[in-house]
């Protein structure tokens, strides 16, 4: 037996595949898969694997495997009483006054030296380390080289010969067991030899016992303040014939015939809200309990709870042409300027894949900046793996209704709830107000303050962004116990905040935020550039947002009438939306300033065109034309800072607005320039003061959530079947996508003309229908002909049951 010491001898290399030909399955059966001919050598291109709580990257290396660990609690910091320091009522009102007078240099020089957070423990997401898996090969030649991950069923695999042995390796990160599962194969008995060990980034102290090796220590991490989590891991090793035999640190294999490895990670935290739990108790039972279970049985507990999430939507877009080429080669040739329709509904679905990887109900945390497949250089950054509420983790979950994943919403609920019990204390000390509220930034530990400087901290309704959320899970499930016992108590603490903490401005009468920032941009005034005013556009979509919610959430519950009647009042207060005369565009703040950064990411006050529906093409057309000229203002300026969230926002924009061309240009963008090699959306090198690209989420959720605008709107009350259907994607089907009203829809299409549709209906209601023109359609009802449209462009409006079938043909 010779241990292989170099990939040089690698045959199904890119450079040799018109030679040898790389192990590859046909065009249909790689559909749904990322593949590739060749190993990862970098974190780039390794492939993610989750449950919701632990989560590994795949590298498929030949003599040497690593599998980078993750686990979603494993944050440093700590709670901090002082993280905010009183400032009060009094203060606010003299504060505002200053504004109201038109002295905004001096405002918002006593509101960043006063309002300011203060946390000295705010900690950060962690990367555990690497498991490393060193092989020893029989003589030969490697050939046939293929790895990939199954978004289908969520299993990273790899396979190879070494002369006349083959090899199968799977990984998966199984949510029913609740444990990381990597096993490997060979077609010849005692083919199998390895060296296992750790290569961890924390303080830990790493031992062998028995046919385990378990790692315990701490998260501390000084560079992102003081605190940290407690943790406990395991790696236990079960393998057919062979011999184990333990080293200092490291499990040695030889001989095997199979090999499978369980692996748990448990953490400390907030273990003392949990009576009696023991996090190293929990982490040696689960992968005892796991153990005791063959592989084929893990793997098939695993595909049979996954497989159903995923399989809820179905897309093609496309003839396949290029899905018997590796991934990377794909991503090379959209980059070079290549058009790949079967890539664009890869990368759409990949994104429900990394949320249900990300964010179950039973997650202990929602999804931050990168989730928890942290590369170890966020983290290192000032802005840190953390949550940011002022758009990414928004962006986090955009896809989540649409995609037919509602569910995957709850740990974000879970998360608002905890943040609304400590923001109740930020509204009272910093505001002097009833309610809830919460800033910018935030993190497990409770975190609701301004952050550091008011620049991008002195964000109030981010409270409100986030609570919105509640309300649109609401608007896609039609679910009343959901909207009566999570959603309208949070809603209704936010909306008490917002109406204690907003003002009548005395000098025009409109009902006022502020002082508040439109994030995290700035404007100039009297010669200087300043951050806060009183009512930047992005609050005002925000308030009435909030307000509105919860005035249907009132008659829809039949409670609180006296409290949405002041809601409804205050929602008539809010001043309109304003087009500059300065730049022609949708206004950024009350008063028509001029742009300190006109290249800047953030467009905040273009939420209510995306997300939301305050703007729309048909109720406001003047406001959508403004709109789409203050995103060409922003496109237009030079070194505008293009990001993964910024384009996949474009795409969004530009699906409202209906902008074929425009909206496939930036999904284009962001999968030539905004991904890598694995498909991971990126912050670019040189963005917010990174050196290097950095995995960042919201990419591939908000991404995906734009492919799916172009494809199917509700956001008007009216289901919109292929709004935004650009000419790449003349050829295609959908089956699966949610739509607000609570109803599930497919489609297929060709020659960009719409065949066939479908409405399958969960809940009894109404529900409107926008005919595409050109085209007589028969609508059927449980298989009964309802109607037949004219060639016209139409809305048709149906009473409908649940369980109704509605086919449009």
């Amino acid at each position: 037996m010779k241990k292989i010491r170099s990939v040089a001898k690698l045959i199904c290399s890119s450079t040799l595949l018109l030679l040898v030909g790389c192990q590859s399955s046909g065009s249909s059966e790689n559909t749904m898969k990322l593949w590739y001919n060749e190993p990862a050598t970098e974190w780039m291109a390794s492939l993610p694997v989750g449950n919701g709580r632990l989560g590994v990257m795949v590298y498929g290396g030949i003599e040497e495997e690593t599998l980078a660990l993750n686990e979603s609690t494993l944050w440093s910091g700590e709670y901090d009483e002082g993280q905010q320091r009183p400032f009060g009522r009094q203060k606010l009102d003299e504060l505002r006054q200053l504004f109201f007078d038109g002295k905004l240099p001096e405002g918002n020089h006593i509101a960043g030296g006063a309002m300011h957070g203060t946390s000295s423990s705010f900690g950060t997401h962690l990367p555990m380390g690497d498991l490393k898996i060193g092989f020893t090969y029989p003589e030969g030649e490697i050939t046939k080289y293929q790895r990939e991950l199954d978004l289908k069923t969520a299993v990273s695999k790899v396979t190879y010969r070494v002369g006349d042995v083959n090899y199968t390796r799977e990984c998966i990160a199984t949510n029913p067991d609740d444990v990381i599962v990597w096993n490997m194969k060979a077609d010849k008995p005692g083919a199998i030899q390895m060296e296992i060990s750790l290569d961890l980034l924390r303080n830990a102290e790493v031992r062998a016992e028995g046919n385990q090796l378990v790692y315990t220590g701490n998260a501390d991490f000084p560079k992102q303040g003081k605190g940290g989590v407690l943790f406990d891991g395991r790696i236990a090793i079960k393998f057919q014939g062979g011999t184990l035999e333990t080293k200092e640190g490291t499990l040695e294999i030889k001989e095997a015939n199979e090999v499978t490895l369980i692996a748990d990670i448990r953490t400390s935290f907030k273990n003392t809200t949990f009576a009696g739990y023991d996090y190293e108790k929990v982490c040696r039972e689960t992968v005892e309990a796991a153990m005791a279970a063959d592989y084929a049985d893990l793997r098939k507990r695993h595909v049979e709870d996954y497989a159903p999430l995923f399989a809820r939507v179905d897309m093609t877009l496309g003839d396949g042409s290029y899905n018997d080429m590796p991934t990377n080669k794909r991503w090379a040739q959209v980059k070079e300027g290549t058009t790949d329709p079967g890539l664009d509904a890869l990368f759409f679905q990949y994104a429900r894949y990394l949320l249900i990887a990300s964010s179950r109900p039973n997650s202990p945390l929602p999804v931050a900046l990168q989730g928890f497949f942290n590369d170890n250089l966020a983290c290192h950054m000032g802005w840190t793996n953390d949550y940011h509420l002022d758009i990414n983790t928004e962006q986090n979950y955009w896809i989540a209704n649409v995609g037919n994943l509602a569910d995957c919403h709850t740990p974000l609920f879970d998360f608002i709830k905890d943040l609304s019990h400590h923001g109740a204390k930020t509204a009272k000390d910093l505001y002097g107000c009833k309610g809830w509220t919460t800033h910018t930034t935030t993190n497990p530990w409770g975190y609701t303050a301004v952050s550091g400087s008011i620049l991008w901290g002195l964000f109030p309704t981010a409270s409100s962004w986030m609570a919105s959320h509640l309300w649109t899970q609401y608007e896609y499930t039609q679910d009343k116990q959901y909207l009566a016992e999570v959603a309208y108590p949070l809603l209704k603490g936010n909306a008490e905040f917002l109406l204690d903490y907003m003002v009548v401005h005395p000098g025009n009468g409109y009902l006022m935020t502020g002082p508040s920032i439109s994030p995290e941009n700035s404007f100039r005034y009297e010669g200087g550039e300043h951050a806060a005013s009183m009512m930047p556009t992005c609050d005002r979509v925000l308030a009435h947002e909030i307000f509105s919610s919860c005035v249907a959430a009132s008659k829809i519950l039949d409670i609180d009438h006296s409290f949405a009647d002041s809601l409804q009042a205050a929602i008539d207060l809010l001043p309109p939306f304003f087009i500059s005369n300065r730049y022609g565009g949708v206004q950024e703040w009350f008063e028509d300033y001029e742009e300190a950064h006109p290249n800047h990411r953030h467009t905040s006050h273009l939420l209510a065109l995306y997300p939301y529906s305050q703007i729309t093409i048909d109720k406001t057309p003047e406001l959508a034309a403004a709109s789409r000229k203050a995103i060409e203002n922003r496109l237009a300026t030079p070194d505008w800072e293009d990001t993964e969230w910024s384009r996949a926002n474009m795409v969004c924009f530009y699906a409202r607005l209906r902008d074929k061309a425009d909206a496939y240009a930036s999904v284009q963008q962001l999968l030539a320039t905004l991904t890598r090699e694995n498909l991971l959306s990126i912050s670019p090198a040189g963005i917010a003061g990174a050196p290097y690209d950095i995995f960042i989420f919201d990419g591939n959720a908000a991404g995906a959530a734009g492919i799916a605008e172009m494809l199917l709107q509700s956001h008007d009350g009216v289901i919109d079947f292929l709004p935004c259907l650009p000419e790449q994607w003349k050829d295609g089907s959908y089956s699966g996508l949610s739509v607000r009203g609570g109803g599930e829809v497919s489609a297929n299409w060709k020659n960009s003309v719409l065949t066939k549709a479908s409405l399958k209906v969960l809940v009894d209601g109404e529900f409107s229908i926008r005919m595409p023109e050109g085209k007589k359609y028969n609508i059927l009802t449980n298989g009964e002909k309802a109607t037949t449209t004219s060639s016209a462009s139409t809305i048709i409006t149906l009473s409908l049951k649940a369980n109704d079938l509605v086919e449009i043909n």
